[in-house]
């Protein structure tokens, strides 16, 4: 009897502490209830790997790694700031005051005004603008991504980088520890050998070591001689050029991007570079003053567990809560919190179109059944849910009304939100939102409708599955 009374007194105390822990979260302190249930001798264990606070870490690094403040200023004072609806360029936001401030006040930069974009709807596009760009590089190349593989399109980047490299241009590139696990040694010897700089950001022993592990830096972006940026959803490898096994080529959308805006993509890298790296990047040439003449509006957004504010989750929320007439998402994972889901079930209330396109195939079927376990409860909403059939839909795309236009990195789930490294791109002009609302359409034309009926009958086991996988879906 004192054995079980022992053991029983440890699994309350582990309760007690991921409840005290975790209560600001509901949803996660279920998960991680779910797992100490599970696995009661490990589930701690699990947590104290997994569960920890980027925040808490933050607060020493905060001491270690100061932030570009001064110069972040000095940018902001030569960057034409939008801070009414006349800037904007864009009528709709006359009666969207709130959201407009919201969009500039939200930290670690404004809406600028003097930008021009360029959508990239597929790898072939995407790449070739890439890698001509670098090729005209003058002064640096700086390169971070998620996943970065060495395939065929991995290996056109790594020979022109380490040919810019050795004609005296500075090449950097930062690579997720985790995303580009894959990556072989050789791969990396060659880029270093040939005089590019390479950090992976939290790699997999250190980030175990320091309880970070559970933490992505989910960012694409390239930016050369700081005058033309990219960045979106893709990352670098064949999947969007070749038809990856089972579920097809992947169709995404990414960004080029020139003006003021690109200083805000240089700021990201130079952060998660000094992160990775230790090395404190600063000099004036990092942030040139530029010759685009663009009127377009445009904000980065800046998200991460390290950040004082879920900066992509304000910003859905509060656009989701702002529509009048359309909200259209493309997401390749759908797992949203409680105030996501209610913005979207309030939206249908208020006569608002709400459509929904994930994918038809997974890539990962365990999250995928968790998608689908949210997709009942807001049908009953009046929520349309499309699968869309022409590959693997990786795009990450919110279009409201035509106030709107984000793109970006971050899926809609608890992982992009709250626990990824993210940055999106949110477009003010109305040009760049019938520009994508066009290719949505066209993807729509590609999909498939979930009917409510059919969807209702699928069998017991499948919903077993699925309310399963939601259980777990806040840590995924």
């Amino acid at each position: 009897m004192k054995t079980v009374a022992i053991i029983l007194c440890l699994f309350y105390i582990q309760m007690a502490i991921i409840l005290l822990l975790e209560f600001r979260r509901p949803q996660r302190t279920v998960a991680w209830l779910f797992i100490l249930l599970c696995c009661p001798p490990l589930g701690l264990l699990f947590y104290y790997y997994f569960g920890r606070d980027y925040r808490q870490i933050q607060q020493i690094n905060k001491r270690k790694i100061p932030l570009l403040r001064e110069l972040r200023e000095h940018v902001k004072n030569r960057c034409l700031v939008v801070e009414n609806p006349e800037d904007s360029g864009n009528s709709a936001f006359n009666n969207q005051m709130d959201l407009l401030q919201l969009l500039s006040h939200l930290p670690k930069g404004p809406i600028t005004g003097r930008n021009q974009s360029r959508f990239l709807f597929n790898g072939h596009e995407a790449f070739d603008a890439m890698l001509e760009t670098m090729e005209s590089a003058q002064e640096h190349i700086h390169l971070e991504y998620y996943t970065f593989n060495s395939d065929i399109i991995g290996e056109r980047f790594q020979k022109l980088l380490i040919r810019k490299a050795r004609q005296g241009i500075k090449v950097r590139l930062l690579c997720d520890g985790t995303g580009s696990l894959k990556l072989s040694r050789k791969f990396i010897k060659q880029l270093k050998s040939g005089g590019v700089e390479f950090h992976f950001f939290l790699p997999p022993l250190l980030s175990f070591m320091e309880r970070r592990l559970n933490y992505r830096n989910h960012r694409k972006i390239l930016i050369v001689d700081g005058l033309i940026g990219f960045t979106g959803g893709m990352n670098v490898g064949d999947d969007y050029l070749l038809k990856a096994t089972g579920i097809g080529s992947w169709r995404d959308t990414h960004l080029q991007l020139e003006g003021d805006c690109v200083y805000y993509l240089q700021f990201v890298f130079l952060k998660d570079w000094r992160l990775a790296s230790g090395e404190r990047l600063s000099h004036p040439r990092l942030f040139p003053i530029h010759p685009c003449q663009g009127t377009e509006a445009i904000k980065i957004v800046i998200s991460g567990p390290d950040e004082d504010v879920d900066a992509s989750e304000e910003i859905c929320f509060a656009s989701l809560c702002a529509a009048k007439r359309r909200i259209w998402i493309t997401t390749p994972y759908f797992i949203p919190d409680s105030p996501i889901i209610r913005a979207l079930k309030t939206a249908r209330l208020r006569g608002v179109e709400v459509i929904i396109m994930i994918p038809g195939k997974p890539d990962v079927e365990f999250v995928y059944q968790a998608s689908l376990s949210y997709v009942e409860d807001l049908q009953d909403a009046g929520v349309k849910f499309y699968k869309y059939r022409g590959g693997f839909i990786h795009a990450k795309i919110i279009i409201v009304d035509d106030l709107l236009v984000s793109v970006g990195g971050p899926n809609l789930d608890m992982r992009s939100l709250y626990t990824n490294f993210e940055c999106s791109t949110v477009l003010l002009s109305p040009e760049s939102i019938t520009k994508i609302a066009a290719q949505y359409q066209v993807d729509l034309e590609n999909s498939d409708l979930i009917d409510p009926e059919i969807f209702k009958k699928r069998g017991r086991l499948v919903k077993l599955r699925e309310n399963l996988s939601k259980l777990l879906s806040p840590l995924l």
